[in-house]
């Protein structure tokens, strides 16, 4: 549910989840709640109750926007997020949660946010990507859904494309490389051409520990 659903669908209509879309595997939709406003120029937000800065998105259309979308579904697990600096930050553990979901609805905010009462009546989750502010929900709805979608299966080739990268198996991914072999001096480590697996399974353990002592200890 946004203002701007040309951005969320150029965003997800790309790469692996726009691939992941075309062949059946998850379903995305932009909804436009302007299309819900019943004002004549399609205004959705309004000046904040006792003052202050700015504008902020009214709760008629967006609740007339997740009505559409609940009643025309029939999805028992189902749950409404709102992308949100106030949420609790998006980790991949989070992420996982929503996994047994068969239908995630996704607030996004944008001015100065969303009137607080649309929050207290549909919304069961509020997510952050980071402590930092955005100017709209969009970009953070996009990531959270390419974080939840990339596990889903058939949206990879395979569930070890996932598993082993950086945060999924609580330490930072080892350096990875590629041709040429030597790129202006710097040569690609020699055990990774040894054709040895159990070397290079070790190489690898070691080297993705020693970057994460060095980048995020806070994961060790």
């Amino acid at each position: 549910m946004t203002l701007f659903p040309d951005l969320t669908d150029g965003i997800l209509g790309e790469s692996i989840i726009g691939r992941a879309q075309n062949k059946g595997a998850i379903e995305i939709y932009s909804h436009n709640i302007r299309d819900f406003s019943e004002d004549k120029h399609r205004r959705v937000d309004d000046t904040p109750c006792g003052g202050g800065m700015g504008m902020l998105m009214a709760a008629p259309p967006i609740y007339r926007c997740w009505k559409n979308i609940t009643e025309n579904t029939d999805f028992k697990k189902r749950k409404t997020v709102y992308m949100s600096p106030q949420g609790r930050v998006l980790t991949q553990n989070v992420a996982k949660e929503y996994l047994d979901c068969e239908q995630v609805i996704i607030l996004c905010g944008h001015y100065e946010g969303v009137d607080r009462r649309i929050i207290e009546e549909i919304v069961d989750d509020e997510i952050s990507i980071g402590d930092y502010v955005l100017t709209g929900g969009e970009l953070p709805a996009c990531i959270f859904v390419d974080c939840v979608s990339r596990m889903i299966d058939g949206v990879l080739s395979d569930s070890e494309c996932f598993e082993n990268e950086s945060i999924s198996n609580g330490m930072l991914e080892y350096p990875q490389y590629t041709r040429p072999i030597d790129f202006m001096g710097r040569k690609v480590p020699e055990v990774l051409l040894s054709g040895n697996h159990k070397k290079i399974n070790e190489w690898r353990y070691k080297a993705a520990l020693e970057l994460t002592k060095k980048n995020r200890p806070d994961l060790l």
